[in-house]
């Protein structure tokens, strides 16, 4: 097979960049023919494009990941994209569904590579109605709507500073701010930097002692001491003992509605 044909669906564009660039490097004849930024995008896209291989990211707003698998079925060989592999153990061992964990790994991204290549190349898409593929795609959009088996909270973030590595207790952190390309931890004990992105992050994070108030800040709630309200829905955030503002956008102003 000369050319291949892919889906990748996540709803971070710079995630689905960061996999279409990869995959560019280790599959050549690939040929990511859309993106989509949910799962209802995504069976939608695969309808009107057929691709050969379709990358899901399990958590979508809306229609998840595994959802949108259970609809495309075994028209396409299925990979999904997540950051907690507990969802990617059990029946994914018998090798008819693969998954990618985020952040991505270069030997683990040329494996499911290799595997699906020659998945394709042997045996085409998965044999229609195969009753283990159906179980576990039911199992997964079961837990993931009951929400079980919650990951484990963050405990340490592995930061660097300078030429060293620090390992920054969670608890201590007082909030975290992304740019294009990194994430800065301000804790107690000071500022490091970090790769790891704000939407991963917020998913580790104690949602009681942590909140997103804003599409690149994260903040530590016991560390606000003040809320002050701003113009267009807007508010700004201070913080015990430091001088710098935290923006709140208008998605996030809910959240200090009774503070």
């Amino acid at each position: 097979m000369t050319s291949v044909r892919a889906l990748i669906a996540d709803d971070e564009p710079l995630l689905r960049e960061h996999l279409a660039t990869h995959l560019q490097r280790q599959w050549p004849e690939l040929q990511v023919v859309a993106q989509a930024r949910n799962g209802r995008e995504a069976v939608e896209q695969f309808e009107a494009l057929r691709p050969d291989v379709v990358f899901l990211d399990v958590h979508m707003p809306g229609m998840s990941g595994v959802d949108a698998a259970r609809a495309i079925g075994a028209r396409a060989q299925i990979v999904f994209v997540t950051a907690f592999e507990q969802y990617a153990v059990q029946a994914f061992e018998h090798g008819a569904i693969d998954y990618l964990v985020k952040p991505l790994d270069e030997r683990r991204l040329a494996a499911t590579v290799a595997r699906v290549r020659e998945r394709l190349a042997h045996r085409g898409t998965l044999p229609a109605g195969d009753a283990a593929v159906d179980a576990l795609l039911d199992q997964l959009a079961h837990r993931i709507r009951a929400g079980s088996s919650p990951p484990a909270r963050l405990q340490w973030i592995r930061a660097s500073v300078g030429t060293t590595v620090r390992m920054i207790a969670v608890e201590q952190v007082i909030y975290l701010r992304s740019d294009e390309k990194y994430t800065l931890v301000v804790s107690e004990s000071g500022e490091a930097l970090i790769r790891k992105p704000i939407r991963e992050l917020v998913e580790e994070l104690d949602p009681e002692q942590f909140a997103q108030v804003h599409r690149s800040v994260i903040v530590n709630l016991r560390h606000v001491v003040q809320v002050s309200r701003g113009a267009n829905e807007t508010a700004d955030i201070h913080l015990r003992g430091r001088s710098e503002t935290l923006p709140v956008s208008r998605s996030y102003l809910h959240l200090f509605r009774q503070m």
